[in-house]
Parts: structure tokens; C-alpha cells; sequence
């Protein structure tokens, strides 16, 4: 997946940076953590990393992406993956949230890797500066869905068929050409005017849809 230049474009900066030294300061000697991707998750990594080399924590990073692989790695920050451990928590933002605290994630392309780290995780902190929330999820972005690339037309038209009044492929920032996440997959997004509860779950019944950047009814603790 191409980098996306989390440490020169961070929106909101200060605010973020706040939530992400809240939540590194709950990281204990001897933890396996889920890392999640985008400008709030690579302040709090960055946070975390601090604490590493100060106090000589001693965790493990279940990482969201390549990028925050090679961060961690940078930080000298120890890995592992979901088929070698269980987080014990993980960490994440979101792209928008809403008043039942669903989410839309998923617009740093990193969705799959972000839903699976917190389905196997029995705590999760949601990181949200003001600017993440919304009277009607949607109301902002698009849904980002990851699929299979020799898929993605005939996706396209089943997802429209659901009720999404605009879909798009997404493109590449650095070429003409569409982008590919880390998993080798495409990302199709779709705008709806209405997401209902049972948006995620039909979303995943579609042939080729590998996950969505929805997240509706999760156990999350909002941080803010």
C-alpha cells in the first residue's frame, strides 16, 4: 500500500496528541497491544515508543499496517501477529463516530487488519478529537470496503443494488492507476444516505468483499 505521510499531515495535531499520551500512559510492562493505523495511532505509538526507551517497557505490537510495522520497528517496539498472540488491548481512531458509537473506519486503507486486531481483543480505546463526530454516520465519508480486485466491478454493482446512492474504486495518490492496500486488495468506497444496523453484516454476504470499514455495535471505550 503507498505510505501516506502520517508524520507531516496530522490535522489537529494538539488534540490528538493529548489522546494519544492519555492512552499510552495505559500500557504496562509485559503487554501485547494492538496497534492501529492513521495520525491518532502513530502519535500514540510514537508515545509509546518513548516509554519503551525511557523506562525500558517491555510490550509486544500486534501492528494494523505495513506502515506502523515499520514504525515499530523503528521505535524498537517487539512484534507479533494475531496467529501468534491475543492483544491484550488495542488502540485506534476513527474516521467518524456517532451518538450509538458506531464507527466508520478504514479511509487510511488499513480496514481489515484495524477489524480484526479488535475482534480479538476484549478492549478497545477509540481515539476521536472533536472533529470525528457526526449526527449521522456517513455524513462525511464514504464507507470503505475491501475486496477481492478480480471482483470489484461485480461488487460495485451489488453494493448499489443495497442502497448506495454513489460508488467509487479508489485511485492511487501516486499514479493513475487504483490503490492496492497491503493485503493486495482494492478498496471500493460506497455513500450511502442511510446506514441501518445491519449494513455490516449484509456488506460481508457479497462475494468478494473481504470486510468493511463499518463498525456497528463493537464494545469500544471512547476516548475524547
Amino acid at each position: 500500500m503507498e505510505e501516506f505521510d502520517w508524520k507531516n499531515q496530522v490535522e489537529n495535531k494538539e488534540e490528538k496528541l493529548k489522546l494519544a499520551q492519555r492512552v499510552a500512559k495505559r500500557a504496562k510492562d509485559g503487554e501485547i497491544i494492538g496497534f492501529g493505523s492513521g495520525t491518532t495511532s502513530y502519535l500514540t505509538a510514537m508515545e509509546i515508543g518513548k516509554r519503551v526507551k525511557e523506562e525500558g517497557l517491555d510490550i509486544k505490537a500486534i501492528p494494523t499496517s505495513n506502515m506502523i510495522e515499520k514504525l515499530c520497528k523503528e521505535l524498537k517496539i517487539q512484534m507479533v501477529s494475531l496467529e501468534e498472540a491475543k492483544p491484550d488491548w488495542c488502540f485506534d481512531g476513527a474516521d467518524e463516530i456517532d451518538a450509538h458509537n458506531w464507527l466508520i473506519k478504514g479511509m487510511g486503507a488499513a480496514l481489515l487488519r484495524e477489524k480484526r486486531n479488535m475482534q480479538h481483543s476484549d478492549e478497545n480505546y477509540i481515539l476521536v478529537d472533536s472533529t470525528k463526530f457526526v449526527q449521522r454516520l456517513g455524513e462525511k465519508h464514504p464507507i470503505p470496503i475491501e475486496c477481492e480486485k478480480e471482483k470489484i466491478l461485480q461488487i460495485q454493482e451489488e453494493v448499489k443494488k443495497l442502497g448506495a446512492n454513489k460508488t467509487e474504486i479508489r485511485k492511487s495518490n501516486r499514479n493513475e492507476g487504483y490503490l492496492i492496500t497491503d493485503n493486495g486488495n482494492y478498496i471500493l468506497h460506497a455513500w450511502f444516505d442511510k446506514i441501518e444496523s445491519n449494513l455490516e453484516e449484509t456488506l460481508l454476504q457479497i462475494d468478494g468483499i473481504l470486510e468493511s470499514g463499518l463498525f456497528i455495535g463493537y464494545d469500544i471505550i471512547v476516548i475524547k
